[in-house]
C-alpha cells in the first residue's frame, strides 16, 4: 500500500468514533482500483494491476499483485511509485512478462515466478503498443512508431551566427495531423515488430506506409500473426475500413484475409488453427452500427456471423481451450456481461457486473481472462466500489476476491444509488437511468437536483461506480443520470434513433427523467441544475437553448457549432460522414439546426463552459465562440480552461477534482437558498 494511504488511513481512522464522513475531494487520491486481470493457464492463480492516485505527482500508478483462485495469498509482485501493467503468462505458468516505467520510459520485463528474479528485455526510447507472447513462448509481438522523413515546401536560408530567428514553420499536408492525447503527429507510421523472449534487437515485420497498430493475435504455429489494419490507399478518408491480414513472419509477406467495406478487428485464432473469430460490421455510414461476432476459415474463406441472435456490441474474444466455443463481453441495459457461444451461435450468459475502469463517470468497460479449465477472472464493479478482482466458475456464483477500498469505505459513507425507469414524453419509450442520493438522505426533505448527461453519444452509463456522482451527492445534491436514445446496450434500433437527428428527442428523454424524479416529492423544483461532458456537454447547451427550467448549467468539453467542429476536431473524415448526411458546406442548414450556438438568443440560464487546453476531440475553440456569444448577449457565463488536459479530463486526478469543484461552485452561486 502506498505511503500516503498509510498516513491518510491513520488520519481517517481518528474519526471512526464519530461515525462515517462524507466522501470529499481529497478522497480521490485515496481510491484504488483493479485492472489488467490475467489468470494463469491452469486457473490456480491470478495476476492483476492494483492502481492508485499519487497526491504528490498528481498521476496514477499501478503495481502488480498475485492471488490464488480461492482468494488466499494476496501479495504484491512489484512495488514503488511506478506504472506496471499488461502482465502475461507463459503457457507453462512459470514466467510472467509485463511493462513497467520504473526506469522512466516504459519497458518490457520478464519475471521468474519460482524465485522472483527479473530481466529487463528492452531499452526503447519511444512508446510501443501492447505486446503479446507467441504460443511457444519464444517471441513477443508489438507495434511501435517508425519515424519518416519530414516534408517541407521551403528551405530557409541559414541564419547568421548568433542570430535569434523564430523557430522554423511547421509544414502540414496530411489529412490527419493531430490526435487527442498524443497531440500533433510526426511523420511516420506505426509498424509491427517481434522481439525474442530473451531480449535483444526487435525485428520489424511491416514496412509499408500504413499504420499497423490495430488489434492482432498469434496463430498457434507461432509463424504467423493476424492483424487488423487499414491498408487502403484512401485510409485517411475511410477511417473505419479495416481488414484482417495474415503476416508470415519468415518472409514478412502480407496476405489480405477479409474484403468488405467496414471494420474487421479483434482477431482470435482457434487453438487448432482452423478458424479465426473476429468482430465487425458492414458499414452503412450510420452513427451507431452493432458490432457482431464472425467466424471464418483460417484462409479467410467462409465468413459467417454467429452472434445474429444478440443485438448487442461484441468485444474481447477468447477461445475456449477445446476450440468448441468463444468467450466474449457485451453491454446489455446498462450492465456488462461475460458470455459464451458455441460455433453455431448458441449464447450462454455467464456473469455480469463487469467494469469499474472508468473512475470518474459510470461508463461501460471492463476486462476478463479465461484459463484452460474455463475459470474466468474479471474486473467487477457496483455503484458502491470501483473495479475489484472477481472470479467465476461453471455451476457457481461469482466470487469477489479483492477489497482494495475497504479501508476508505469503512469510514467514508457513499451515496446510495438506485435504478429508475420512466416513459419518454416523445414517444412513451422506456428510458433507463439511475439516481444517486446524498449520504443520510431523508425523503421528507427537499434537495437540489443535478441532471448529469453522458457523452458519446453512442455509449452507456450503468450500474457502476462513479467518483463524480458520489462527489455531487456528498455536496447535498440528488444526481440523475440516464441512457437516452442513442445510448448503446439497448440494440441497434435504439442507438440509431438519433441518426442524423442529434440532438433530437434525446432532449425529451432527459427532461422526462427530471420530471420522474421531481414527481417523487423530495426535489426542490426551483433548484434544478444540468451538466455533462462531451456529447453530454453538447446536450447541456442544447437544453438551456430550449428551456429556462434550470437555474444554472455547466457544459464540459462540448460540441457547440457542428460546422466548426467537423473541420477542427481530430479525425475530420469521420464526423461529417457518419453523423451527418454530408459535408457542412453542402448541408449547412442541417448542421446549424443541430448546433446549440444557433439557439444562443434563447439562452437565459447562467452557463459555465469548461474544456482542456489540449483537447483536440472537442477543441477549446468550441467554448470560446459560445462564451463570446453569451457575453455579447449579456448572459451570465464563465470559461474554465483545464491545464494539462486533453479530452480525458480525469487523466490527472487534480483535474477530475477541479471539474467537479468548479461545477459545484457554479451551481452554489446560483442556487436559490
Amino acid at each position: 500500500m502506498k505511503l500516503q494511504h498509510l498516513f491518510g488511513l491513520l488520519f481517517l481512522l481518528s474519526f471512526r468514533l464519530f461515525g462515517q464522513e462524507k466522501f470529499d475531494y481529497p478522497d480521490v487520491f485515496n481510491l484504488e482500483w483493479v485492472s489488467d486481470v490475467r489468470i494463469s493457464p491452469d486457473g490456480s492463480r491470478m495476476v492483476y494491476a492494483r492502481n492508485y492516485n499519487d497526491i504528490i505527482n498528481d498521476c496514477s500508478y499501478a503495481n502488480l499483485w498475485m492471488i490464488e483462485a480461492d482468494g488466499r495469498n494476496n501479495r504484491p509482485l512489484t512495488t514503488g511509485n511506478q506504472s506496471d501493467h499488461n502482465p502475461q503468462w507463459t503457457a507453462d505458468g512459470k514466467k510472467l512478462f509485463y511493462v513497467s516505467d520504473r526506469d522512466g520510459q516504459p519497458q518490457i520485463y520478464m519475471k521468474w515466478l519460482d524465485n522472483g528474479a527479473e530481466a529487463k528485455l528492452t531499452n526503447f526510447n519511444k512508446p510501443f503498443g501492447p505486446f503479446q507472447i507467441s504460443p511457444d513462448g519464444k517471441w513477443l509481438a508489438f507495434s511501435m512508431f517508425v519515424e519518416g522523413e519530414s516534408k517541407n515546401l521551403v528551405t530557409m536560408p541559414p541564419a547568421p551566427k548568433d542570430a535569434k530567428w523564430a523557430q522554423a514553420p511547421i509544414f502540414i499536408e496530411e489529412m490527419n495531423y493531430r490526435t487527442d492525447g498524443p497531440g500533433y503527429r510526426k511523420p511516420g507510421y506505426q509498424q509491427l515488430f517481434i522481439l525474442s523472449a530473451d531480449g535483444g534487437t526487435p525485428f520489424q515485420l511491416t514496412t509499408d506506409k500504413f499504420n499497423h497498430n490495430g488489434s492482432f493475435c498469434w496463430a498457434p504455429d507461432a509463424n504467423t500473426i493476424i492483424l487488423s489494419a487499414n491498408r487502403n490507399e484512401k485510409a485517411d478518408f475511410e477511417p473505419q475500413n479495416t481488414e484482417l491480414y495474415e503476416i508470415d513472419i519468415p518472409s514478412k509477406q502480407v496476405k489480405t484475409l477479409t474484403k468488405r467495406n467496414g471494420p474487421d478487428q479483434n482477431p482470435s485464432v482457434s487453438p487448432d488453427g482452423k478458424w479465426i473469430a473476429y468482430t465487425g460490421f458492414d458499414d452503412r455510414l450510420q452513427g451507431h452500427q452493432t458490432t457482431h461476432l464472425y467466424l471464418m476459415n483460417r484462409d479467410g474463406s467462409g465468413s459467417k456471423i454467429i452472434s445474429e441472435k444478440l443485438d448487442r456490441d461484441i468485444d474481447q474474444l477468447c477461445w475456449a481451450a477445446d476450440g468448441k466455443g468463444i468467450y466474449f463481453q457485451f453491454d446489455d441495459f446498462g450492465d456488462t456481461w461475460i458470455a459464451y457461444t458455441d460455433l453455431a451461435g448458441n449464447i450462454t450468459r455467464l456473469t455480469n457486473g463487469v467494469g469499474g475502469l472508468s473512475l470518474g463517470r459510470p461508463y461501460s468497460g471492463g476486462q476478463f481472462s479465461v484459463s484452460k479449465n474455463g475459470r474466468v477472472a474479471f474486473t467487477q464493479t457496483t455503484p458502491q466500489h470501483p473495479a475489484e478482482l472477481a472470479t467465476w466458475t461453471k455451476g457457481a456464483k461469482s466470487q469477489r476476491l479483492t477489497f482494495v477500498n475497504d479501508d476508505l469505505f469503512s469510514i467514508k459513507k457513499p451515496g446510495k444509488v438506485e435504478e429508475i425507469n420512466y416513459a419518454s414524453s416523445a414517444d412513451k419509450r422506456n428510458i433507463q437511468g439511475w439516481v444517486c442520493y446524498p449520504p443520510d438522505f431523508d425523503p421528507k426533505k427537499k434537495y437540489p437536483l443535478i441532471l448529469e448527461i453522458h457523452g458519446g453519444p453512442f455509449t452507456n452509463y450503468g450500474n457502476r461506480y462513479a467518483v463524480e456522482m458520489q462527489l455531487y451527492a456528498s455536496k447535498g445534491y440528488v444526481v440523475l443520470y440516464t441512457n437516452p436514445r442513442g445510448s448503446t446496450s439497448y440494440g441497434g434500433d435504439f442507438g440509431n434513433l438519433i441518426h442524423h437527428n442529434y440532438p433530437g428527442q434525446d432532449y425529451d428523454d432527459l427532461l422526462s427523467g427530471v420530471d420522474a424524479v421531481v414527481a417523487k416529492g423530495f426535489i426542490d423544483s426551483e433548484n434544478l441544475f444540468v451538466t455533462g461532458g462531451s456529447g453530454g456537454g453538447l446536450l447541456t447547451a442544447w437544453i438551456v437553448g430550449h428551456t429556462n427550467r434550470f437555474r444554472a448549467a455547466v457544459s464540459a468539453k462540448p460540441v457547440l457549432n457542428w460546422y466548426s467542429h467537423v473541420l477542427y476536431a481530430d479525425g475530420p473524415a469521420f464526423f461529417y460522414k457518419y453523423w451527418f448526411p454530408g459535408k457542412p458546406w453542402e448541408f449547412t442548414d442541417h448542421y446549424m439546426k443541430r448546433s446549440p450556438i444557433s439557439y444562443i438568443n434563447q439562452i437565459k440560464t447562467p452557463t459555465m463552459l469548461m474544456t482542456g487546453e489540449q483537447d483536440y476531440r472537442t477543441p477549446i475553440g468550441e467554448i470560446e465562440q459560445f462564451y463570446a456569444a453569451l457575453k455579447i448577449n449579456q448572459v451570465e457565463t464563465a470559461m474554465v480552461r483545464l491545464q494539462e488536459s486533453s479530452h480525458s479530463m480525469d487523466a490527472r486526478p487534480s483535474n477530475l477534482i477541479a471539474k467537479v469543484a468548479y461545477t459545484v461552485a457554479w451551481f452554489e452561486k446560483y442556487r436559490k437558498k
